[in-house]
């Protein structure tokens, strides 16, 4: 199996000539935002755009959930594609996407200024951000049970061949807007985090009270973001269990609430209460 890579940043076309490009370079299959495809047909996978956060879109399109890697995994396995195609927003991404998915390495990464002009990336930068118009690489008929409700309109994609100087059809593909589109650029202050963390911990009858509250954000949706806190806890608790149970509470009420990455709670049981 070969793995080949087109590479760009979001919104500058890398779907709207998916199909191109694997007609060029003979791929049977593509990866593209979660969804493994081969013959105009989603084999495998569960896209990105389906998601309700800009966040939760991109862990699922580098494959960060095991039960969602491991499905594509076995589909790929399954079906054995000659060659694959990935599409990603940057190297690194592609990489992590063939790693979660344990394909071959990379033979060749084509960049999206490679086979577009200037003036056509603006205008997919343009339509994505005004209009939030995203491209999935398969016919409409075959997204409706996935994006029931989504759908835009289909667009008929055509290549031109030199010889018989006239236009062929390749295929089609379906422009879809995303929920998470709509919102534009959404910012989560660490303060709103701090008031989660101080709900959720104190909910737990053996902590009294939270202290300093510290979230360490790294700027990295993929790596997620630190919280460390200090708390009260009533005295004759079992402080292991107390401060376990209030780390998973906060953890998955912080992710749920804001679709961030959680990497880790720290809790330092600072004082004991005999209230």
């Amino acid at each position: 199996m070969d793995v080949i890579a087109l590479v760009g940043p979001s919104g500058t076309g890398k779907s709207h000539r998916a199909l191109i490009v694997a007609h060029e370079y003979a791929a049977d299959a593509i990866i593209d935002d979660g969804i493994f495809i081969k013959d105009s047909k989603i084999i495998a996978g569960y896209s990105a755009k389906k998601e309700p956060s800009k966040i939760k879109a991109v862990r699922r399109a580098i494959f960060m959930e095991p039960d969602h890697a491991s499905e594509v995994r076995e589909a790929i396995a399954k079906v054995m594609p000659v060659r694959v195609l990935v599409l990603g927003t940057s190297e690194n991404m592609v990489q992590k996407i063939v790693e979660a998915l344990q394909l071959p390495g990379i033979s060749k990464v084509i960049h999206i200024e490679d086979i577009a002009t200037r003036a056509e990336i603006a205008k997919a930068r343009e339509s994505r951000l005004k209009e939030g118009k995203h491209i999935i690489p398969v016919p409409t008929i075959e997204l409706k049970p996935h994006f029931s409700g989504y759908m835009i309109d289909p667009l008929e994609i055509f290549f031109k061949k030199p010889q018989a100087k006239r236009r062929n059809k390749l295929g089609e593909k379906s422009i879809v807007r995303p929920t998470f589109s709509y919102y534009g650029k959404l910012l989560i202050s660490d303060a709103a985090i701090a008031s989660i963390v101080d709900f959720v911990a104190v909910h737990e009858t053996d902590i009294t009270r939270t202290g300093q509250i510290n979230i360490k954000n790294s700027h990295d949706k993929e790596k997620g973001i630190s919280i460390s806190l200090d708390v009260t806890v009533i005295y004759g608790s079992v402080l292991r269990e107390v401060v376990y149970n209030a780390q998973c509470r906060i953890k998955n009420m912080v992710e749920f609430m804001t679709g961030l990455l959680v990497k880790e709670v720290n809790i330092a049981v600072k004082r004991l209460s005999l209230e």
